[in-house]
């Protein structure tokens, strides 16, 4: 065997094993992981901008969406921009903002996550001591840093269709890595 043969040889496996290879990627980015980075403070303390975190696309395939996950999903006013925000409640649950705190079917919950205390904006969705009924096939989401926070409050609940996936790890930065999990007893969920 000639020494270009050899060498035509070796480039032809380097180059099978890398197309092998971003296959599997192309896949799992596509279809079952999408990696993400926190932009903005509207998540705050949860997440903080540039925050690296890993979404995962077939969690809602296998189990439902429940109040207290946090997810990315497609904006509403500009489908190319994702947002990250927590579920606060799903189809049929009624949510009641009152005097900064938040309510849901009659039950304040109690949000050890959040920043601050739930401000409302004139002319949103929602507005004060106002009940609102999650329509079926939507969610009702909010930021944890609710004054910096665009969300539900000011453009209503997001239909299922622009759910980008579930958030269930933080990879960067390093003193912050680990699983993100639901803070919601699961008897409230």
């Amino acid at each position: 065997m000639s020494l270009v043969k050899k060498v035509i040889d070796f480039v032809m496996d380097i180059l099978e094993t890398v197309v092998f290879v971003g296959s599997i990627f192309i896949v799992v980015y596509l279809f079952i992981l999408t990696p993400n980075q926190v932009k903005g403070a509207s998540m705050e303390p949860t997440f903080n901008s540039g925050d690296y975190i890993l979404t995962s696309r077939v969690a809602y395939k296998f189990r439902r969406m429940e109040r207290g996950d946090v997810v990315v999903f497609k904006s509403p006013k500009n489908p190319d921009i994702e947002y990250i925000k927590r579920i606060i409640a799903t189809p049929g649950q009624t949510v009641v903002i009152k005097e900064g705190e938040v309510y849901v079917n009659g039950q304040i919950l109690t949000e050890n996550y959040i920043a601050a205390k739930t401000n409302l904006w004139e002319g949103g969705c929602i507005q004060e001591d106002d009940p609102y009924t999650v329509p079926e096939g939507e969610l009702f989401v909010m930021g944890d840093n609710r004054p910096r926070s665009s969300d539900s409050r000011e453009f209503c609940a997001i239909p299922f269709q622009s759910i980008i996936g579930h958030v269930f790890f933080r990879y960067f930065p390093s003193d912050a890595v680990g699983t993100i999990k639901n803070p919601l007893p699961r008897s409230i969920r």
